[in-house]
């Protein structure tokens, strides 16, 4: 499992960050995602790594601008944090 961090700008309210979601979600095969507009960042969960050209062409047809990208392996935390 991956997670993926793209930085994006032009999000203003809740409603910037389902617009944003709901492209992820219809674009890749996504196990999580949530969006903050206030700190202007997508975090997105996923089995295999984000193509970054495909993400930066699905961005960019929202007309918000997006970033840097970073992934890191991802593990999922169990009870307690473990």
């Amino acid at each position: 499992m991956y997670k993926t961090t793209l930085t994006i700008s032009g999000m203003m309210c809740g409603m910037c960050e389902a617009h944003i979601n709901d492209t992820l979600r219809k674009s890749f095969d996504i196990k999580k995602v949530t969006s903050s507009h206030k700190k202007g960042i997508t975090e997105v969960i996923s089995e295999t790594q984000l193509d970054e050209q495909a993400l930066r062409d699905a961005i960019s047809k929202t007309g918000y601008e997006l970033g840097s990208i970073t992934t890191e392996p991802y593990k999922k935390k169990g009870l307690f944090g473990r």
